[in-house]
């Protein structure tokens, strides 16, 4: 039967979800095991890292462990726009240093953390709920029981898939990245490229982590385009398309490569003893499908609201729900909105993508961010209603109506 472990929580992949709710959960006392099927935490880096100021000072993010963006480029076939911001308010994260920070403050706080163990099954009860899994390990096959078990096993969801419960996404992003040192690297200024030589649905970037290093990336949605993100991207480099001609030298440091669901939140996140988080969620802004903050916040969310559980005795759905009614306040009708905009954009074509900008640069700074970051609250969107009376600006925005119904 192998080893058995026995903790209050278990806690199935140390991405940021994971590790934050594990985190939260040893903080507030409970006995924590975080398990984690790499050799190391962020051993392999699925994200370009793309996030908010504002989230980083929130989760008290060290500043050695992202840079600072204040300018946001845009580029279409035939058109260019950057807008400025006098601080930065966005950032490209040091993804393993990041999320290795996230693990060592989950241990610091008492959390276990198994490296190297790979969850295979799902132990349940006579009644069928979860109270365990099995993973396999370097010493042979490992058994943890948990009174809740929380899945921030990402994209893959192997718990969930295991019990039964949700199946493989069918939407979802596909996005492959070199990080290349460059010659001539602007440290404050991001890319994003549009249009069908970029991405035929979805886009390509280019964002610095520091004064010599970028990030070059192409996501691609699926099932919307066959596109190989790896192949689309070799050749936008090859051919030095767009702004990757101004990085002049450039050689390769590392490949990435991961999937972000991008079905919205379709998915119910509480079962008896069982919460969801990050991306197992589904927590994604579809719009630059960034994720990290949401998997850290509600990871945190999770954290507490199982620990309280814990020592209330009960661990139900009822006693979890909590958590799904935080998030969905916080995000649901913001990722429908987003969700919106994004399927206007998948159908662009190269001409439309060339006035989209014109439309974009219309904004200030901090309206652009608001719109890029998914913040489709109801005050922001008649501002921006007011600021913008030009047609073009109001008919992308009308498409966000009936936010906060």
């Amino acid at each position: 039967m192998g080893k058995e472990f026995h903790h209050d929580i278990v806690v199935v992949g140390a991405g940021p979800a994971g590790s934050s709710a594990a985190y939260q959960a040893a903080t507030n006392g409970a006995k924590v095991a975080l398990i984690e099927k790499e050799q190391t935490v962020a051993e392999t880096v699925r994200t370009s890292g793309v996030t908010w100021i504002n989230n980083i000072k929130e989760f008290g993010i060290p500043d050695d462990c992202f840079n600072p963006i204040k300018n946001y480029s845009f580029c279409s076939p035939n058109n260019e726009v950057t807008i400025s911001d006098s601080v930065a308010q966005a950032a490209v994260l040091d993804v393993r240093k990041t999320y290795r920070w996230l693990a060592k403050e989950a241990e610091e706080k008492g959390a276990d953390i198994f490296v190297k163990t790979n969850v295979k099954d799902v132990i349940k009860n006579k009644d069928g709920d979860i109270v365990g899994v099995i993973a396999s390990t370097e010493q042979g096959e490992a058994t943890f029981f948990g009174k809740i078990i929380i899945d921030a096993s990402g994209f893959g969801s192997v718990v969930s898939k295991s019990m039964g419960f949700v199946t493989q996404w069918e939407r979802f992003g596909a996005g492959a990245e070199y990080e290349v040192k460059a010659e001539n690297v602007d440290p404050e200024t991001w890319w994003l490229m549009v249009g069908q030589k970029y991405s035929p649905a979805g886009y390509a970037w280019i964002f610095p982590i520091s004064k010599d290093v970028v990030r070059i990336g192409v996501g691609v949605g699926k099932p919307d385009s066959s596109v190989d993100p790896t192949e689309r991207l070799k050749k936008l480099i090859e051919d030095r398309e767009g702004p990757i001609a101004k990085l002049g030298e450039i050689s390769q440091i590392e490949f990435h490569y991961g999937l972000i669901p991008n079905d919205g939140l379709t998915r119910k996140t509480v079962y008896n003893n069982l919460i969801l988080v990050g991306d197992t969620a589904g927590q994604a802004n579809p719009l630059v499908l960034e994720g990290i903050r949401y998997a850290i916040k509600f990871g945190r969310v999770a954290g507490k609201v199982a620990s309280e559980a814990i020592k209330s005795g009960k661990t139900d759905e009822a006693s979890l729900m909590p958590y799904e009614e935080n998030w969905r306040k916080e995000i649901e009708s913001k990722i429908k909105s987003a969700g919106k905009v994004q399927d206007r954009w998948i159908g662009l074509s190269d001409e439309q993508w060339d006035k989209e900008l014109d439309i974009i640069k219309e904004l200030k700074a901090e309206e652009f961010l608001d719109f890029i970051k998914a913040d489709f609250g109801l005050s922001n969107m008649l501002k921006l209603a007011t600021h913008h009376p030009k047609l073009a600006v109001r008919q992308l925005f009308g498409l966000v109506k009936g936010i906060g119904k």
